[in-house]
């Protein structure tokens, strides 16, 4: 069902704001709407310009609350702003703290690091580095070069007396390694050298030992790096974690104070001679109102003014669904197609007696159906899955329907069939011939549920004052006598009574038809103004015949469309017929392993496309007919949790 909703106007002292918001709005659902856009009729208004000091406060709690490790329990200790502000404070200078000691440690780490790189590539050298550092006769260049010239370097170097070269590691672009050459000849191979593109790498002094005792030693700093990284972070979630009753109570604190200060971003102030006031104003459910205005009675410094004739003045009310807890799982289908509109009627009722009971008869089966019930009730009560719901429901109809095709995962043995088995129900059709009986069975009940379709499109489209929608429309009472007219012909043409003369039968399905082309010009009859013929008459006739042509067919295809419930319901016998076959249950030598698996292929493939088809049934065939779903959503900027709805009740005791 939709909840009334009122369009309120709250005003009162502009430093008074946050009391209001915090003793009083708080506590209730309101979908806030900007005052300065709409109380246009308001002389100087002026927005809030107030900075939220909340915001950043909020964020480091944020930041703080995804390094606890310790869930959050239900019975968090309440908090004043200030408390809040201090908790988090004190948890930022920690963490700041820690995090002053993490950098200086990463940054040693970096230099770690940039020297392994350096010292990597010359590791298979085996000499002390610092004595080759303090060399006064030899001259030494530590480099690399492309693999390219690499190789030329070497042959150089094997017929030149006057370099010595240690070669370090090759990669996929470099050669590394180090040059020995007298002070005399030092300026001359260096040309040489650098000819062929050898870059010197500078190798500082402070390397201790060879270059893998070098490596070995850098690695291991490394590594205790590492280790007072990990020491320090385990020791700030230990912290945290010492506290985190209180980082929880502070965020929750301060996300409430940040999402009421930001109110300020939907209120307007005036300025008066004596004082500046505020103005708030939005939509809330007409029982919150009732609560809301008994509440502040006694308050001097805020004035409220409900609104009767919102729609003239604030637009369409947001839709709002209240439904029973069984079925409020199917509000995701509603929302899904559009919510209701204000003066529409909730579906959601509808297709909650309609989903489960279709989807059961394209899937019947006891077993599977029990599957279904249970997987799905255990994931809504633990995930609270509004789909997983539907599923639930689906699954008892599905046993039912099982029940009743004497269908138990496949076995067709085992229980008897209460109404027929799908696959071998046969009826005789006059002028048809043989059909399948649960086809049959099908488009009666779809035409049923077209006739009542048709039936809430005429209330609904009264309700709504389009009265020649409701009278001369496809699907209003025009279309209903036609189509009900259709549907009594075939029934007496089935069993066999005798038709309506031929005279009748042209006043029967003619005028239906004839009123339903001449819609327009009929509907601005009911509105006392002539109705216009903007393209001419000729053009208005082709038209309206191309329009009743299109409606004519989308009654038979609607019609037809309903074959497929029967159709679902034969091909799950069938598909599982072929499971007992592939399992050898024919022969009298069953592979449980097949029917096992089996079942769970069939039950996961065809309980999704039967849902899928069984969910386009109700948006295209039962929708389309009675229900536009233009609404929009209630959006209230706090959603009112349960200690809210115990603490209103505490108070109106």
């Amino acid at each position: 069902m939709i909840v009334k909703m009122k369009f309120i106007t709250l005003t009162g002292p502009k430093r008074d704001i946050d009391r209001v918001t915090n003793d009083y709005l708080s506590k209730y659902e309101i979908q806030l709407e900007n005052a300065l856009s709409e109380l246009k009729t308001v002389d100087n208004l002026q927005p809030f310009t107030d900075t939220n000091p909340y915001k950043k406060p909020l964020e480091q709690a944020d930041k703080a609350a995804e390094l606890l490790s310790v869930p959050k329990t239900q019975d968090l200790p309440g908090l004043t702003s200030d408390q809040a502000l201090r908790i988090i404070s004190q948890t930022e200078n920690i963490c700041r703290s820690i995090e002053a000691q993490k950098e200086a440690l990463e940054l040693e780490e970096k230099n770690l690091t940039e020297q392994i790189k350096m010292i990597e590539p010359f590791r298979p050298m085996q000499f002390v580095l610092r004595e080759v550092f303090h060399f006064q006769f030899v001259k030494f260049r530590f480099g690399r070069a492309p693999l390219e010239y690499f190789e030329k370097m070497l042959e150089f170097i094997e017929h030149n007396p006057d370099v010595i070269f240690v070669e370090g590691v090759r990669n996929n672009s470099y050669g590394y390694g180090v040059y020995f050459t007298s002070r005399s000849k030092s300026e001359q191979i260096d040309a040489i050298f650098k000819s062929l593109h050898f870059e010197r790498i500078f190798i500082p002094d402070e390397f201790i030992g060879t270059p893998e005792e070098a490596c070995d030693d850098l690695n291991r700093k490394l590594s205790i790096l590492t280790e007072e990284k990990k020491k320090l972070n385990k020791k700030l979630e230990q912290e945290l974690n010492e506290n985190a009753d209180k980082i929880y109570a502070a965020r929750e604190t301060l996300a409430a104070l940040s999402a009421n200060f930001d109110v300020r971003k939907m209120a307007a102030c005036v300025e008066d001679k004596h004082e500046n006031f505020y103005i708030l104003c939005g939509w809330m459910s007409e029982e919150d109102v009732k609560s809301f205005t008994e509440d502040i009675k006694n308050d001097q410094k805020l004035f409220l003014m409900v609104e009767d004739e919102h729609e003239d003045y604030f637009g369409e009310p947001p839709t709002k669904l209240h439904n029973p807890k069984v079925l409020r799982p199917f509000e995701m289908f509603v929302k899904m197609y559009g919510l209701p509109s204000h003066n529409e009627i909730d579906p959601t009722i509808f297709i909650a007696m309609t989903y489960p009971l279709i989807f059961g008869i394209m899937f019947g089966d006891l077993g599977q159906g029990l599957c279904l019930f249970a997987g799905g009730m255990l994931l809504y009560l633990t995930k609270k899955a509004d789909l997983a719901g539907i599923i639930a429901a689906a699954g008892i109809c599905s046993s039912f329907f099982g029940w009743m095709y004497g269908s138990f995962f496949g076995f067709e043995n085992i229980i008897q069939a209460r109404w027929l088995k799908p696959q071998e129900a046969m009826m005789n059709v006059p002028g048809i011939g043989k059909m399948n009986t649960v086809f049959i069975a099908a488009i009666i009940f779809g035409t049923f549920l077209i006739l009542l379709t048709m039936i809430l499109h005429i209330i609904f489209s009264v309700r709504a004052g389009d009265l020649g929608e409701s009278l001369f429309g496809a699907s209003g009472a025009a279309g209903l006598l036609f189509y009900g007219s259709v549907l009594l012909a075939v029934f007496m043409f089935v069993t066999g009574r005798r038709m309506p003369g031929t005279v009748i039968l042209a006043v029967m399905f003619g005028i239906p038809l004839l009123i339903i082309a001449l819609k327009e010009p009929l509907s601005g009859m009911l509105k006392r103004h002539r109705p216009e013929i903007k393209e001419g008459k000729l053009m208005f006739f082709v038209q309206a015949f191309f329009e009743l042509f299109e409606t004519l067919l989308s009654y038979f295809s609607n019609t037809l469309s309903f074959v497929r419930i029967g159709a679902f319901a034969v091909s799950h016998g069938a598909m599982m017929g072929v499971v007992m076959m592939l399992s050898g249950a024919e022969e009298g030598h069953i592979n449980w392993a097949v029917i096992v698996f089996g079942n769970l292929f069939v039950c996961l493939m065809e309980g999704l496309i039967v849902g899928i088809q069984v969910l386009r049934l109700e948006y295209y065939e039962i929708f389309s007919r009675f229900y536009q779903g233009g609404g929009t959503e209630f959006r209230p900027y706090r959603h009112k949790t349960k200690q809210d709805t115990s603490d209103q009740r505490r108070s109106s005791l």
